[in-house]
């Protein structure tokens, strides 16, 4: 109950975001595709917020993010098949398996590379993500049903707005709720200075290996929506192009701000796929010079990402 009177004011905006939604799609007076759109943009913005927890907040840069998208798309994907969960009511226990799983493989590789900092840190994810994307490729030598570099098909369609909103708004509750804890100070004090942090007596292993593993989990349930919104896999969905994306979005929203993750999360998806409804298809390939024309003027007008209260925002 404290929970739920401590979050009012974000419960009710977002029960009033969820009505205007709701009205649109139950009308019609959006198209499918809009929809389906809509969904996926409270999909990328739980990932991304894992990663504006592990690098925004704690200041360990990870460039492997997608690596555990993939593992909590995979894992869902995969017992949602084999056991014959397809239903609605077992998805919140597989969108719990994919994101555990996702953490779980955060914490056992998060031990030893956890130990480097800044871009050797990076490296590291990096590397991680690529091993993720060859095992993925290879993953029909361990169970025909994951498809390797075919692709995992068959999936069933089981994600929809009221168990994507739900999950996505609640997460992002309980992580505004944490960082706003002892945890998240301990969080912004190592990212600030872990030496310092270490000398006052923050055990900073424990809190940097808690912080990528929870972000992770963010990142393992948020691939499991995804698995079950568009009902295919392959492991270039993964790459490590996609982890760019979500680095991209925590920078433009910026780092350490929830608001900004969450707006940045609607304005990249709204102007890839906006310029995908736009252009003309034999001219479709010219969104990618669009792009970085953007981030460039973005970065130019707001250095330190669009909410970010830090000097030069003017």
């Amino acid at each position: 109950m404290k929970f739920f009177l401590e979050s009012k004011r974000p419960i009710l905006l977002a029960a009033g975001i969820y009505i205007v939604l709701k009205l649109l799609f139950s009308f019609g007076i959006v198209s499918e595709y809009i929809q389906q759109i809509t969904i996926y943009v409270f999909i990328v913005v739980l990932a991304a917020t894992g990663l504006n927890v592990i690098y925004g907040y704690t200041g360990q840069f990870s460039l492997g993010h997608a690596a555990f998208y993939g593992i909590g798309a995979y894992t869902s994907a995969y017992l949602v098949k084999t056991l014959g969960l397809d239903s609605v009511f077992a998805l919140p226990a597989t969108l719990l398996a994919g994101g555990i799983m996702a953490g779980l493989v955060a914490w056992i590789i998060g031990i030893p590379i956890l130990r480097l900092r800044d871009d050797f840190l990076g490296i590291a994810t990096l590397g991680f993500g690529i091993l993720v994307r060859v095992f993925f490729d290879n993953s029909d030598r361990i169970s025909e049903t994951l498809g390797g570099s075919r692709g995992f098909t068959g999936i069933a369609k089981l994600t929809n707005l009221e168990i994507t909103f739900v999950v996505t708004v609640f997460l992002l509750i309980v992580t505004r709720n944490l960082i706003s804890s002892r945890y998240g100070l301990f969080w912004r004090c190592i990212k600030d200075d872990e030496t310092a942090s270490a000398s006052i007596g923050i055990d900073t292993t424990r809190m940097k290996l808690m912080a990528f593993s929870y972000g992770c989990f963010l990142a393992g349930v948020a691939g499991a929506l995804y698995a079950h919104l568009y009902t295919f896999l392959h492991p270039s969905n993964f790459d490590f192009l996609r982890s760019i994306d979500f680095l991209i979005i925590v920078i433009l929203g910026g780092m350490g701000n929830i608001a900004g993750t969450i707006y940045a999360g609607l304005l990249w998806v709204g102007f890839i796929e906006g310029l995908r409804i736009v252009l003309p298809s034999n001219i479709l390939d010219l969104r990618w010079v669009f792009i970085p024309l953007l981030l460039i003027m973005l970065m130019m007008w707001r250095p330190y990402g669009l909410m970010s209260k830090k000097r030069g925002d003017g």
